[in-house]
């Protein structure tokens, strides 16, 4: 049984099934690719995965608690969390004060703005922020303002805002979309470290196989919010079904 277990998970929008009747087990410290042509629910799927969304039909099960019903806060306090897209950070502060941020909520339970000032004098907590910005190597930029930071760089700090609460469960939601060639194979660099660091599993929605080739231990192909085939990378690149719905040009 996998830490994360979803079964006959299905959603609708009106008339749309944007999923239907989905499966997924993910092991333990794996790293499990979700692939599948725009539109194929992988989305929907994460939401679902984090309170955004409530399925239909079907149970979510993490750790073997369920997550439905649970408010998004709830669930990153079990032990999920997750990358964004576009990197949620907040862009008029600093890189120290962003990952402050999250080390006092983790403790506190919730972020209260008007007692936050507080944790510049807590050394516990700045020694914490401090050490996971050194193993992600922004160390050296901790007082620069986010907003003036690369792509690469604000993705880079929002996964230390994501990894200093200790996950067991990182959920990455196109962690490279929008990065030149360089900024991608440095956060596939950054990821197999953190792999190799933690006990974490992760779970990545990417449409650039060259992010999940070089990541995933297993695969999950969605077509039409139902999926396809679960199955190695290796076994994945050869299978004619997964080429008509998804990898076509892509694998190139």
């Amino acid at each position: 049984m996998g830490i994360l277990e979803v079964k006959g998970v299905g959603k609708r929008f009106g008339g749309l099934q944007a999923l239907g009747n989905v499966n997924l087990s993910v092991e333990e410290n794996t790293v499990h690719a979700i692939i599948g042509p725009n539109g194929a629910g992988k989305s929907t799927l994460l939401n679902c995965l984090v309170g955004k969304l409530i399925p239909d039909t079907g149970s979510v099960m993490f750790d073997g608690q369920s997550v439905l019903g649970r408010k998004p806060h709830e669930i990153n306090q079990m032990g999920i969390s997750r990358v964004f897209q576009t990197p949620e950070i907040f862009g008029d502060l600093t890189v120290m004060e962003n990952m402050l941020i999250p080390c006092f909520a983790k403790r506190d339970g919730a972020f209260r703005m008007h007692a936050f000032e507080q944790v510049f004098h807590e050394k516990e907590l700045i020694e914490k922020a401090e050490q996971m910005l050194d193993d992600v190597n922004m160390l050296d930029k901790r007082n620069m303002h986010s907003a003036s930071m690369s792509r690469g760089d604000k993705r880079r700090l929002e996964m230390a805002m994501c990894l200093v609460q200790e996950p067991k469960l990182l959920l990455l939601d196109e962690p490279t979309a929008g990065m030149a060639r360089a900024d991608t194979n440095n956060t596939i660099d950054l990821l197999k470290e953190i792999k190799q660091k933690r006990d974490i599993t992760m779970c990545i929605i990417e449409h650039d196989m060259h992010v999940v080739f070089s990541l995933a231990e297993r695969i999950t192909v969605l077509a039409q919010g139902t999926p396809l085939v679960e199955d190695t990378p290796e076994n994945i690149k050869g299978n004619p079904k997964v080429q008509e719905a998804y990898l076509g040009e892509s694998q190139h």
